[in-house]
């Protein structure tokens, strides 16, 4: 089964990091990441730029209204996904618990059956 693997966390500390400090982290995410894009269960994995660069399209009375950043306010934001094929939920869980011991800081993953309703054809 596919699963979506939703990273949350404070984006201020997040992209206020040093280069140097972004790479120590990605050279540990990407240490998680090897073995399943190795055995082929590694989907695509995103990271979302902040919300200052969001735009939001919300429903409206008429016309779509459109405005500028995130619908809500919160703590922590969507700042990226990975895309899994899993057996079973406790695997996710457990690359999910990986992730959390190397990703530094008050970052959650929220983990959800991930269904293709139609697979895309852009590679990057």
């Amino acid at each position: 089964m596919l699963y979506a693997i939703l990273c949350y966390a404070h984006e201020e500390t997040v992209f206020a990091w040093t280069k140097e400090e972004e790479a120590a982290v990605m050279e540990k995410l990407y240490a998680v990441q090897e073995p399943l894009a190795q055995s082929g269960k590694l989907g695509p994995v995103g990271r979302l730029m902040p919300t200052t660069a969001a735009t939001t399209v919300r429903k409206g009375k008429d016309e779509p209204l459109v405005i500028d950043g995130p619908f809500a306010e919160t703590k922590e934001a969507l700042l990226g996904f990975y895309v899994v094929d899993f057996e079973t939920l406790d695997e996710a869980v457990a690359f999910s618990k990986q992730l959390s011991s190397v990703n530094p800081g008050s970052t959650s993953y929220e983990i959800r059956p991930f269904y293709v309703f139609r697979p895309g054809d852009a590679s990057s």
